[in-house]
């Protein structure tokens, strides 16, 4: 390999001082007659050239003062350049280039891992503490002269899963104490749909949190609060029929949820809970629910109108609270039905012509079996 790449750049050199010397008409014939046969080995030549790193150095060496020096474009440069694209052979330099101003670093980047007897001193002071959270753990190991971070123990807690001082002392958390109101929550929201036509319309849905059950409110081209307000008389009759024990609901600042709108729940006893502006975290379950309606349903059809669109939600919500196994519940349904205590026959219902398939055991041959 040495010897090649000396060869290479001998003649390399060779071949620039030979330019030197000749005459510009011999230089001119000479290029005619190599770009003849670059021409002919290019028809021959199907399977692509594997060349030397050095060989790719002068080349791009090369190719870019030429492209420099004539001011020709990417497309001219292909008239010069035959085996290789240019994008390729100026590919080459940008990474010799790239190879110039790179350079490994001697030193050790990051933190410096925490001694060991750090760790299980932490990991002990935790377990024999239970009430102790970060910040006690902490002022206790920098009393007894050590140096380490709060960061630092809570990431070391965590790595050994021991959980925070709360849980360890048998108390619940904010992530169990809402747990308990999650059926008493309901939140609202709009998303969008577009047309073939290329017309905006606006749905408008409920969901409880604690059951995940989806409730369709109405679907229009043109919400404002009075429609609103009609939909939510509606959504409250709803949850009566349901016998829903709804107190608190969530919706955002905009300015289709009038006044009107909050004293139809507020007459039902219930408190409206306004998010913060440009923080749709805080109506984190219906944003993840207007993911999950395009993902399985509205980004594989085409919605032709209004009374199109409000078929196809109904026969997806429909799925979605009685069919659907939901992660965040674990797995369970959030209307579960019956379930049969014999399986018979394993079978499928085509949800939206087919989109979906809604498995289930039936005890005859009726509906759709399995392929």
């Amino acid at each position: 390999m040495g010897w090649f790449i000396l060869k290479h750049l001998l003649s390399f050199i060779t071949n620039l001082l030979s330019l030197r010397k000749s005459p510009s008409l011999e230089k001119d014939l000479e290029i005619l007659i190599l770009r003849q046969q670059l021409g002919i080995l290019q028809r021959k030549l199907n399977t692509p050239q594997r060349i030397h790193r050095i060989e790719k150095l002068t080349l791009a060496m090369l190719t870019e003062k030429f492209k420099r020096t004539s001011q020709r474009s990417r497309k001219q440069l292909g008239e010069v350049i035959r085996i290789f694209q240019p994008e390729t052979v100026l590919r080459w330099h940008r990474e010799l280039v790239r190879r110039k101003w790179t350079y490994r670093s001697t030193k050790k980047k990051g933190r410096p891992p925490i001694n060991k007897s750090l760790e299980r001193l932490a990991v002990r002071l935790a377990n024999e503490n239970p009430r102790w959270g970060y910040g006690k753990i902490h002022g206790e190991m920098i009393k007894l002269r050590y140096k380490i971070s709060r960061p630092s123990i809570r990431n070391i807690l965590i790595r050994y899963g021991i959980v925070p001082a709360p849980l360890r002392n048998g108390r619940a958390g904010w992530q169990q104490l809402m747990s308990h109101y999650k059926g008493q929550i309901l939140a609202c929201d709009f998303f969008t749909v577009e047309t073939v036509w290329l017309k905006t319309l606006y749905v408008l849905f409920f969901i409880e949190l604690g059951t995940r059950r989806v409730y369709f409110a109405g679907v229009t081209s043109n919400p404002d609060s009075m429609w609103v307000t009609q939909q939510a008389r509606q959504i409250v009759w709803r949850l009566k029929d349901n016998e829903s024990s709804m107190r608190f609901l969530i919706r955002d600042n905009d300015s289709k949820f009038s006044e009107s709108f909050d004293a139809v729940f507020e007459s039902e006893g219930m408190h409206v809970i306004r998010t913060p502006f440009q923080a749709p975290n805080a109506n984190a379950y219906a944003e993840r629910w207007v993911r999950t309606v395009r993902e399985e349903c509205l980004d594989h059809l085409l919605i032709f109108g209004i009374v199109h669109l409000k078929s196809v939600l109904l026969e997806y919500i429909g799925y979605y609270n009685a069919c659907l196994p939901h992660q965040g519940l674990g797995q369970k349904i959030p209307v579960p039905g019956e379930i049969p205590k014999v399986r018979h026959i394993l079978q499928y219902r085509a949800v939206l012509g087919g989109i979906i398939r809604d498995y289930y055991w039936a005890d005859d041959q009726t509906g759709l079996s399995l392929p």
